[in-house]
């Protein structure tokens, strides 16, 4: 059977919150009956992951892609998008900052509250960024604020989203460091999006990718997707979530 969603998860050194990570996705998913298939993309994990993954596979309907080294995470994401099977594709990290809870909800605004994208936020009413010291915070708010003009997302900078299929077909995707979302959401082709709170849990273990490179290429990037947005000035409007019966709940 095709599965209705494929959710993506580049992994590098997780082998310590994977297999959480993996059961509490398909618990949340299984609420509501919700098909899914779980793409791992493992750059030679030197800790294991990629063989966690593998066995992780004979319990849940996962796939594993291992890669040669530690090649990007955007990368890695186009990798695990270009072996999908699902209607709709999505992503989400792997060190359980994302909630898995909301997956119900952000799949059911896009099959049934006219939705084409859905974006798991911290920036709108109900989310938050939980345990992030003072300097992240303003680092983060920063991010979206520059790149809030040529996006109407309040979270622009989320790496959680999910998205009907045509959202990127025939569309040529060009990431640089970690923020793909942010590729997809100007470059996508689409005019509806939503934004499902969540509030983000800062690693519980493994050691965060971010620092100075990744800031530079955030900054290359916004300035080639402000190009493309100044030569197409796309259309998009706001509609509101949809909760799932077995989602979330205030």
């Amino acid at each position: 059977m095709t599965p209705l969603l494929s959710l993506v998860i580049p992994t590098y050194n997780e082998s310590r919150g994977l297999e959480s990570l993996i059961g509490r996705i398909f618990a949340a998913l299984e609420r509501n009956a919700l098909s899914a298939e779980v793409i791992v993309v493992d750059d030679n994990s030197p800790d294991g992951t990629g063989e966690l993954a593998e066995e992780l596979a004979r319990r849940h309907p996962l796939k594993v892609v291992h890669r040669s080294g530690k090649l990007g995470l955007s990368s890695a994401v186009l990798d695990g998008w270009a072996v999908a099977e699902g209607r709709v594709l999505g992503v989400m990290d792997a060190d359980l900052s994302h909630d898995p809870e909301i997956l119900p909800d952000m799949l059911a605004s896009i099959t049934e509250g006219g939705a084409e994208v859905a974006v798991g936020s911290r920036y709108i009413p109900g989310g938050g960024l939980g345990n992030w010291p003072w300097f992240r915070r303003v680092t983060s708010k920063t991010a979206v604020l520059m790149g809030r003009p040529i996006c109407p997302v309040h979270d622009v900078t989320s790496g959680y989203l999910m998205f009907r299929r045509s959202v990127i077909q025939g569309v040529q995707l060009d990431p640089i460091g970690f923020k793909i979302g942010l590729e997809v959401l100007v470059r996508g082709r689409y005019r509806t999006f939503t934004e499902v709170p969540y509030t983000f849990t800062d690693r519980a273990a493994g050691k965060s990718k971010f620092g100075l490179h990744e800031i530079r290429n955030y900054l290359v990037q916004l300035i080639r997707l402000a190009w493309h947005w100044l030569g197409t000035r796309p259309c998009r409007e706001r509609v509101p979530y949809l909760r799932a019966p077995g989602g979330t709940t205030d």
